[in-house]
């Protein structure tokens, strides 16, 4: 694998040995399902009095881990241990925090295999989603470090004052906030924990880190990482629970400096509006899904284009906030490209996504299925037609698991509620348009702007970059028309109803979010101007001068009388 780089636009030809280690951990971890895993508060394994079960979506029957059913105790034990720990942590130079995330980051790729199977089986994500899942941490990391490394630690020397006897100097300094909550949703549980943990580790940060309830298990083999590279104890802590009593009491904590969250709309925007009621301002990084369209010229690659929307539509089962939700297609190429669009649906492999030859596996949990099947039912009743699919499977090993068809809508009307609304599942909407002015007026006419993708010509590109309301755009992508994004390649955050910072994961812009800025100012006396230096200095050499020619003309006078003597 020497010259493999493992990326969501490179996992569609792995080599073959990442197929023999992800079999080989598969293998292992279904040999040992059922463990139970503590929290992880101060350094130390914390048991609850409750517990709750961990079941597969592939198979419900499966119990993959007992993890703690944490309440509002754990919660301040969490923060208390992160608030102790934060003095030790901000002071430890950057350059060792580096060096303990590095390690960090070198442990996660260390144990892909192990991570990627467990990923597949607590998720339902695809193996090679899964693995780029676990290998994506590893990247954002690493350019969290990176980005610490290049700026020098963020200290940056400003301008002088133009003060007349003083010398003034003014650096700019970057220092993290204190305790910074993350709270991570189920679809990228490494990838969107690990990522902001990562940059608020970096900036001198400590943490507290709260999963989705279906994904507890993955996210504690990520924490393993951080303790397995030596990160001081209290520096990460991990809690496990219901959202409505756990972690309301984490949002609720008067310890916490900063959050990252990621998730729904509406709870985004409940705890930003919650948080600007409390005594003073603080750092909120939301990242709230989107509904992302494709748009197909009729100068487009057709099979380029198809091959990009179905990857970004039916990858991880349509779970991602950037699948392409949307599909709008000018008139002359509309039926053509439907047709290749059925074809490539109808295609794809739906089973176990532990199995090397399915692309999509189940929905996450039982109220995802149920709303799978209602949406449907939605837009049966308002008279479209499913071009693909539409249907839960119930046949078989599916009857165990959630397993919901890939689903093409044609004919819903454009003034539907679901062309706007966020579904979270594999349902796509495709729309004919007279021309790529109306494509236009309808992929920016919704309160999300995540991410897009264009097929069309060059000129057309450029029209799209410049018109587009979306923070990550792509055009003639076959790797995906709207997902795929990597750190360091496609810095990933949106506009408008689906962020709240401006700044994207994984570029140059990301990690100050995690610090505040302050200004050191001295000033002393200044030396002696030089101008009255040099003054002196000519004073005292003009005196010699002087001395030099009296002492010479007293010499020249004695010279003269010797002689006339003689």
């Amino acid at each position: 694998m020497a010259n493999f780089k493992l990326t969501y636009a490179t996992m569609f030809n792995p080599p073959e040995e990442l197929h023999t280690g992800f079999d080989k951990a598969v293998a292992a971890l279904k040999a040992n399902m059922g463990q139970e895993y503590g929290m992880f508060i101060n350094g130390k394994e914390v048991f609850a009095d409750e517990k709750f079960e961990d079941h597969s979506p592939i198979n419900t029957d499966w119990v993959l881990a007992n993890m703690q059913k944490g309440n509002a105790s754990h919660a301040q034990m969490a923060m208390e241990a992160a608030r102790k720990a934060f003095p030790m942590w901000s002071h430890t130079p950057w350059q060792q925090r580096v060096k303990l995330l590095r390690k960090a980051a070198s442990l996660i790729e260390d144990r892909i295999f192990e991570l990627g199977a467990a990923m597949a089986m607590e998720v339902g994500k695809n193996r090679m989603e899964s693995m780029g899942d676990v290998q994506e941490t590893a990247d954002l990391i690493y350019y969290s470090c990176y980005q610490m490394e290049k700026n020098n630690g963020y200290v940056v020397e400003m301008g002088r004052d133009p003060l007349v006897g003083y010398e003034a100097r003014n650096v700019s300094v970057l220092r993290p906030y204190g305790v910074w909550l993350v709270v991570s949703p189920f679809n990228f549980p490494h990838a969107l924990t690990g990522g902001p943990s990562g940059a608020a580790l970096v900036a001198g940060n400590t943490l507290v880190i709260k999963p989705a309830t279906d994904t507890a298990w993955i996210v504690r083999l990520l924490v393993d990482c951080f303790r397995d590279a030596g990160i001081p104890d209290g520096v990460v802590n991990f809690v496990t629970g219901p959202g409505s009593t756990l972690g309301q009491a984490l949002v609720d904590s008067p310890e916490v400096d900063g959050v990252t969250f990621t998730g729904s709309f509406d709870v985004g925007m409940k705890m930003y509006q919650d948080y600007a009621k409390r005594e003073y301002a603080r750092p909120m990084i939301l990242e709230l899904g989107g509904k992302n369209p494709a748009i197909v010229s009729k100068n487009a690659d057709l099979e380029t284009a198809a091959v990009g929307i179905i990857r970004s539509a039916f990858g991880l089962q349509g779970q991602k906030c950037s699948a392409a939700s949307r599909v709008l297609i000018e008139e002359p190429v509309y039926n053509e490209m439907v047709a290749r669009l059925k074809d490539m649906a109808s295609k794809l492999v739906l089973g176990d996504p532990t199995d090397r030859a399915t692309y999509n596996g189940p929905v996450i949990n039982k109220n995802s299925y149920q709303d799978f099947k209602d949406f449907n039912e939605e837009i049966s009743q308002a008279g479209a037609t499913f071009l693909t699919g539409g249907k839960v499977r119930t046949d078989g090993d599916y009857g165990k698991g959630f397993f919901c068809e890939s689903t093409f809508v044609t004919d819903l009307p454009f003034e539907h509620r679901l062309w706007k609304h966020e579904m979270f599942l594999p349902i796509t909407t495709i729309g004919k348009v007279k021309n790529l002015d109306e494509a236009m007026a309808i992929a920016n006419d919704v309160n999300y702007g995540l991410t897009a993708g264009f097929y069309g010509n060059p000129a057309e590109t450029e029209w799209f970059f410049d018109k587009i309301e979306a923070g990550v755009t792509y055009a003639n992508r076959p790797q995906g028309a709207s997902t795929g994004a990597w750190p360091g390649f496609q810095p990933f955050g949106g506009w408008k109803g689906s962020g709240s910072s401006g700044k994207n994961a994984g570029g140059h812009y990301y990690l100050p979010l995690y610090m505040h800025e302050q200004i050191h100012t001295s000033v002393k006396v200044a030396k002696a101007a030089p101008a009255k230096k040099a003054a002196t200095k000519k004073v005292a050499a003009k005196k010699v001068t002087a001395k030099k020619t009296v002492k010479k003309a007293v010499a020249k006078k004695a010279v003269k009388k010797a002689t006339k003597k003689k």
